[in-house]
């Protein structure tokens, strides 16, 4: 597969059920499920309405998807993210995936916010590694210092 630099989307398209599919630059599809957002992060409820979140676009150049009547925005990043996470099969990458998309973090941020390197956390950022059981618990630990005063998508 090839390597993107950072995610970019060629096409997205709302399906029913709050499901929005997404086809990236480098030709991987992911169909990602907002529902779990919901609670998450009460900015997206607007888009509970089946009616409102079809209305989802991509911007030109891929990097967000946008919901121009609702002004709400998610990143492309952020997205892949989310659909690593929704499509890991293993809990310890969905929990990576998950506090990186949750607090927006680069993979340089989440190497220092664990104390690794940078390449590290390339190999488990693109699938390439299983996340270790012990990066998956101190995501959940910098979670918990950091819950209260982090910003959800």
């Amino acid at each position: 597969m090839a390597r993107m630099t950072r995610p970019r989307i060629k096409e997205i398209k709302p399906l029913p059920d709050s499901l929005l599919r997404i086809t990236f630059a480098n030709e991987s599809v992911y169909t990602v499920d907002f529902k779990p957002f919901f609670d998450e992060a009460p900015g997206l409820a607007p888009l509970r309405d089946q009616k409102s979140f079809s209305k989802a676009v991509a911007d030109e150049w891929g990097w967000t998807v946008e919901w121009p009547g609702l002004d709400i925005q998610i990143g492309a990043d952020t997205l892949w993210l989310d659909a690593q996470a929704q499509n890991a099969t293993d809990e310890n990458t969905r929990i990576f995936c998950q506090w990186r998309a949750r607090y927006g973090l680069s993979l340089a941020d989440a190497a220092k916010a664990l104390g690794m390197t940078t390449r590290t956390m390339s190999a488990y950022g693109s699938g390439k590694h299983p996340v270790p059981r012990y990066i998956a618990l101190a995501c959940k630990g910098w979670d918990c210092e950091h819950r209260g005063h982090g910003h959800h998508h």
